[in-house]
């Protein structure tokens, strides 16, 4: 199926060249892969697929949330590295920070129109991988059995 029926729009951009299995022929299929910063699709999921962005952005998908009540929500993540998720995520537009004049100031993080706008396919990703987990732990067991 062409990539313009699936929803992605490939002409005068570097998609065609850095994800060819998704764009049509014509636009550039078996063309060299580009680095991650020239193109788009392996520049944002670069982001995403990191350990921990992907639950930050689902958590504050539920409304704004201060630092600690959003470490508790994730769960398992570091101070420093929940920091560092919270400012890369920022830093790409998805996140907004607001400082309020309070003593100890009060810090709310939450999602832009940007990051909302990438709640719908992450829990589309969510909800397929909820119904498909067992057959990928089960895929995955075959597997891990029949190399050994």
């Amino acid at each position: 199926m062409a990539a313009e029926t699936q929803g992605f729009e490939t002409s005068g951009s570097s998609f065609a060249a850095c994800a060819p299995e998704i764009a049509t022929l014509e636009s550039g299929f078996g063309a060299a892969a580009l680095s991650a910063e020239d193109c788009p699709v392996r520049d944002v999921l670069d982001r995403l697929g990191d350990a921990w962005s992907f639950l930050v952005v689902l958590r504050l998908a539920d409304g704004p949330q201060r630092f600690n009540a959003l470490k508790r929500r994730v769960g398992g993540v570091s101070q420093r590295m929940l920091t560092v998720t919270l400012r890369s995520l920022e830093r790409d537009g998805l996140v907004s920070r607001t400082v309020y004049p309070t003593t100890p100031p009060m810090v709310e993080y939450r999602l832009t129109p940007l990051g909302e706008s990438l709640v719908e396919p992450m829990a589309a990703l969510t909800r397929w991988a909820a119904r498909h987990h067992d057959s990928v732990r089960a895929a995955r067991s075959r597997y891990d059995s029949s190399a050994a």
